[in-house]
């Protein structure tokens, strides 16, 4: 998609997961407390309410967990069709991402398939996307 996309506004809480992909890095919030990874990023953790959380950053491979093909044009200039799906990642128990898969024809894209984020610059936000990993 070559559009560019609405960005997030940037505050203390998020800043680490929209940025993280400057140096290449999911970044997910973790509780040093119990262990919990919680997103969309919060100053307080959702599992145990401790304040003791900060971002980590995990290895960005998951499991496409259900997905969408997109095929109405959002905006002008939108390249449809593309894939919109939930992936679950493997070393944040519980965290699923709302994202796009890129790099394979929608037809080849299924529940289950193993994905690997990579990220998409645009203005100082870095979006993190997912491909398919064989």
């Amino acid at each position: 998609m070559t559009t560019p996309r609405v960005l997030p506004r940037l505050d203390t809480d998020n800043r680490p997961f929209w940025t993280g992909g400057e140096q290449g890095k999911l970044q997910i919030m973790h509780c040093a407390d119990c262990d919990g990874f919680i997103h969309p990023p919060r100053p307080i953790c959702r599992h145990c309410l401790s304040e003791n959380v900060a971002p980590a950053t995990v290895s960005g491979k998951g499991t496409i967990d259900t997905f969408t093909i997109n095929h109405q044009p959002w905006f002008p200039g939108m390249e449809v069709p593309f894939v919109i799906a939930r992936v679950a990642l493997d070393d944040a128990p519980g965290v699923f991402l709302t994202t796009n898969i890129i790099g394979s024809p929608v037809a080849e894209v299924d529940i289950g398939d193993p994905v690997q984020v990579t990220f998409l610059h645009q203005d100082d936000v870095w979006i993190p996307l997912f491909e398919k990993v064989n």
